[in-house]
């Protein structure tokens, strides 16, 4: 183990993830790591809220450093599936305001990221999925982001409350030059999860969908890989 892990081990890491397939194949990787939590809070705001601050209320020894993590919609063209973005945002009152790097102990986390393979951009949070090329470059246009994810803006905001580190590290699943293959949007239950009886009965209406459906599947495991191999080096 080298000095620089060992070191930064001492930190008491929670990582957070909207779905059980964005963790997958970190959750391997953090397996025996003590000072690694894993929290998958659900899709979209509300259900992240909740389970955020139900995991801080109900620890007695709080995280020193918070990421928020999974997939992410591209709306810079130049963002390729499988590429690793990050933006840094919640600082401690000592370590100054939001544009300044955040450091962890002595290691500046941003310097870390960008070493790891990471890019720095800016996120929008959206409150639904941008689903089609059209979608993306409106969001584009209107908020100037890179990419567009549904869960990190709450995450800070609840972070920046308790005075806890925080950065969203992200992967791209679709890049801003493709569509999606269904809308999910229309395939979500009340609390924004899939129902896979609306999926089921929209792959029977177009069974053309399924190669895109498959490829988008092969797309978001690569992608998964690829965040875990960044945040295996930060933590």
């Amino acid at each position: 183990m080298s000095a620089e892990r060992g070191t930064r081990n001492a930190e008491q890491v929670l990582v957070c993830f909207a779905m059980k397939e964005e963790a997958g194949a970190f959750r391997k990787i953090a397996a025996g790591r003590t000072n690694v939590s894993i929290l998958v809070t659900g899709i979209g705001r509300r259900n992240t809220e909740k389970a955020v601050r139900e995991r801080l209320a109900g620890t007695l020894a709080p995280p020193e450093l918070v990421f928020t993590c999974g997939f992410a919609g591209g709306l810079d063209p130049a963002l390729k599936s499988g590429d690793v973005v990050f933006e840094c945002g919640t600082r401690n009152a000592e370590r100054g305001t939001k544009s300044e790097p955040s450091d962890i102990g002595c290691y500046n986390i941003e310097t870390r990221l960008v070493a790891a393979g990471a890019k720095q951009v800016k996120f929008f949070c959206a409150d639904r999925i941008a689903t089609t090329v059209a979608e993306k470059k409106k969001l584009r246009e209107q908020t100037g982001a890179d990419a567009v994810e549904m869960e990190s803006a709450v995450v800070h905001e609840i972070c920046r409350q308790h005075n806890i580190p925080c950065v969203t590290v992200r992967v791209i699943s679709d890049t801003a030059n493709e569509d999606l293959p269904l809308d999910f949007n229309q395939l979500a239950k009340a609390d924004q999860s899939l129902d896979f009886g609306k999926l089921a009965w929209a792959i029977a209406k177009s069974p053309g969908k399924i190669p895109a459906l498959m490829a988008l599947g092969k797309k978001t495991n690569v992608a998964s890989k690829r965040l875990a191999a960044v945040l295996e080096r930060l933590i």
